[in-house]
């Protein structure tokens, strides 16, 4: 209690104040009451002096006439004033010559004392002494007594004359000494003293209870608000300003104290909201967090690592994490602990439950305030689901080669842009006779002639399937390929995997089909071509003769007649090379080489070809060819087989289906058109035959199948015309349409597309 006291501030200021206040009352009334007391001691010493004054003068008419009895008359009634205490009139040898106490007469005062020594302590004696070293106190009977010593002077009515025996030499003749009792003026300086004191602690309790109230009021309970405030700042709770209704600097001093309690409690409710996202960050981040002291003993940890490992329960990391007796020969975190600097590892140990797990550790020192290393944190990211998928990843990796690599055709990973060779699989170099060293990091166009490169090069980057297309193998020899490309993407970097089919050997059995077709046509059609031929033939021959007969009768030739038969030997001539040059073209073998084609010209080719069969059974073709069909991408040799194959089984359809009945002019037609939308070129070959049965729609591209009588039909047409189709990314379909008979739809994509 003594100690809360000796600590109060309000005590403090209290005692400080009332001691300060009481030292200044105490010295101001004794201020006064000396102060007064001097004063009243003064005025009393100055009426004592004029009274020894005027009892002087009053003797000294009867001194100068010598006369004792007046002279001691005068002195009686002097004295019988109430305050008169004694009068003495005392010659140079301290002889009391008169006094109102006849006892005295002739007492000799020795010089020694202290009322005559003060004269007597020099030699001569002085003539003049100042009031002070005149006057004297004493106390009689429990009463206070001043008395005054007044020298009496030599003066010139005394030195001369016949009556005295005085030199003019002596400056003093003896002494007066007056007694007078002050007691009433000690009861006035008494009452004073009680006055002043009674007002001094009157005046010390008021002004002292006053500045306490004050204090109190105006500045300890203020304090006290403040201070139950400022406790309230630092807790949990809300703050709840001080309400002060002063504007005085306590009130300013609230104001600053409210606005500081405010940011403070903002800035505690922030700090405590971090403080908590910072102990949820600890505790549920996914990682496997953990603090090691010195002496590797786990400190701290979160609920992954508790999850993964249990509670440390006092022990060390390396008995927590890898069930070990010592320390690891390489720890990261001794190594922080040495060079105070973060360290990383990859580890592995044993989970909680006996699982091996595996975890990259991080490491980081902490400091205390001095920047001495108190602990380290360890930060681990548990990669045994990675381990566990890099064991499948290099496992699938083995797999993935061994497939890789055993897949029949060759397969290639391209980069998308440079069409640069990436991987390759081992059947490459039996195939195209490169080894992988000498593929990779080229370009695939290597495989290309050097003139179709460009086009490749587009088609590659744009085309899904690209149809058999002619590659060269090491050594130069050509080989046909169906490429199957495919879009990736590898380590960030956009791949295109591409699957070549060798269908070299496929190719040449279905071009010796194609050929033997070819030449089954070609059979077919012999004596509509020996018509053909036998027409300028027959022309040729007429010339001749008529040239012949002219010559040997030597007859006259007239020159426009000469002119006209070599003009007509000359264009029968062309006819019938063109017709020979076109019927060895079509019995050749093709290349497989795509380019551009127009279909409506290769339509027309094959009709010319075949027109002679038509027009010798009455058949009729209508046109409606769409001038601005787009190129497509194929070979104009093996198209026009499909159109004389189609050409073919149209007038074998129309041939049976009116060889029993009387057709009218408009019986027998084909219809041949061509069109195109945004994507395809479409060609329609309709007939007026008997149309296509339901139950056969779905067999007919099938090979060796056919509806016509043995011997008439191989069953290989439709099929090889499909075939050579598929081959250029095109499609066949079969349908019958109300009022004509069988109509064969073939679309081609748009070659001009495959440019843009």
């Amino acid at each position: 209690m003594l100690k809360k006291i000796r600590h109060s501030l309000i005590m403090k200021m209290i005692l400080s104040g009332g001691v300060a206040l009481l030292l200044s009352v105490i010295l101001w009334t004794s201020f006064n009451i000396i102060f007064f007391k001097k004063n009243v001691t003064e005025n009393v010493l100055s009426d004592i002096a004029m009274l020894s004054d005027t009892v002087l003068l009053s003797l000294h008419h009867a001194m100068m006439l010598d006369s004792k009895d007046f002279i001691q008359n005068d002195i009686n009634n002097i004295s019988r004033q109430g305050d008169i205490k004694s009068i003495r009139v005392i010659n140079k040898k301290g002889r009391i010559i008169y006094s109102n106490d006849p006892k005295e007469i002739n007492n000799i005062i020795d010089m020694q004392s202290p009322p005559c020594w003060k004269c007597h302590q020099t030699t001569p004696p002085p003539d003049k002494m100042s009031l002070q070293q005149r006057s004297r106190t004493k106390t009689m009977n429990g009463k206070r007594i001043m008395g005054i010593m007044t020298p009496i002077p030599n003066s010139e009515g005394c030195s001369p004359g016949p009556c005295h025996v005085h030199s003019k030499d002596e400056r003093l003749l003896g002494l007066l000494d007056l007694e007078i009792s002050t007691e009433k003026k000690n009861a006035i300086l008494y009452t004073f003293e009680r006055a002043n004191f009674g007002i001094a602690l009157v005046v010390f309790f008021a002004t002292f209870a006053a500045l306490f109230i004050y204090a109190y009021n105006f500045i300890f309970k203020p304090i006290r608000k403040l201070i139950k405030a400022t406790k309230n700042v630092g807790s949990a709770k809300d703050f709840v300003e001080v309400q002060l209704d002063q504007t005085d600097e306590i009130g300013t001093l609230s104001d600053a104290f409210n606005m500081m309690g405010r940011q403070v409690q903002e800035k505690h409710k922030a700090l405590i909201e971090q403080k908590e996202e910072y102990r949820d960050l600890f505790e549920n981040v996914p990682c496997l967090v953990s603090v090691v002291d010195l002496n590797f003993r786990v400190i701290r940890h979160n609920k992954a690592y508790e999850k993964h490992f249990g509670k440390p329960r006092g022990r060390q990391c390396y008995q927590i994490n890898k069930d070990r007796n010592t320390k690891c020969t390489e720890c990261p975190v001794e190594r922080t602990f040495f060079d105070l600097t973060p360290h990383m590892s990859e580890e592995s140990g044993r989970s909680k439950t006996g699982k091996n797990i595996h975890w990259i550790v991080y490491t980081s020192p902490i400091k205390d305030r001095n920047g001495k290393i108190v602990a380290a944190m360890e930060m681990m990211i548990d990669i045994t689901r990675r381990k566990e998928l890099e064991e499948r990843l290099a496992a699938s990796e083995q797999r993935y080669h061994a497939i890789f690599n055993s897949i029949p055709g060759a397969v290639f990973v391209l980069d998308a842009d440079t069409l640069n060779i990436l991987n390759c699989n081992d059947p490459v170099e039996e195939i195209y006779g490169y080894t992988f060293k000498e593929v990779v990091g080229h370009s695939f166009l290597l495989f290309f002639k050097e003139e179709e490169r460009p086009d490749y090069e587009h088609l590659l980057k744009i085309k899904a399937e690209i149809g058999p297309c002619s590659q060269l193998q090491k050594s130069g020899s050509p080989i046909y390929a169906v490429l199957r490309i495919s879009p990736a993407e590898f380590n960030g970097t956009k791949t295109l995997i591409v699957t070549c089919s060798d269908v070299t050997q496929k190719l040449k059995a279905e071009q010796q089909l194609i050929q033997a077709s070819k030449m089954s046509t070609l059979g077919e059609m012999a004596s509509g071509v020996a018509h053909e031929l036998n027409q300028p033939l027959s022309i040729l021959k007429t010339i001749s003769n008529l040239m012949m007969r002219k010559v040997s009768r030597e007859q006259y030739i007239d020159p426009e007649i000469l002119t006209e038969m070599a003009d007509g030997i000359n264009s029968h001539v062309d006819r019938a090379s063109k017709i020979i040059t076109h019927m060895r073209e079509f019995g050749r073998k093709s290349d497989l080489k795509t380019m551009p084609v127009q279909i409506n010209d290769v339509l027309r080719r094959g009709f010319e070809f075949f027109s002679r069969q038509l027009r010798v059974r009455n058949i009729t073709v209508e046109w409606d060819l769409n001038s601005h069909v787009p190129i497509i991408m194929a070979d104009s040799n093996r198209l026009e087989q499909v159109v004389i194959n189609l050409l073919i089984n149209a007038r074998d359809a129309i041939e049976e289906h009116w060889s029993n009945k009387v057709p009218l002019a408009d019986d027998k037609k084909i219809y041949i058109s061509t069109t195109y939308t945004d994507e395809n070129v479409i060609i329609d070959i309709c007939d007026t035959g008997p149309g296509i049965p339901e139950q056969i729609k779905g067999r007919l591209f099938e090979p060796f199948f056919t509806t016509k009588d043995v011997g008439k039909g191989t069953g290989l047409g439709l099929s090889i015309s499909y075939g050579i189709i598929k081959d250029y990314n095109g499609n066949i379909s079969a349908s019958s349409r109300k009022g004509l008979g069988a109509c064969f739809t073939i679309t081609f994509p748009r070659g001009d597309l495959n440019k843009q």
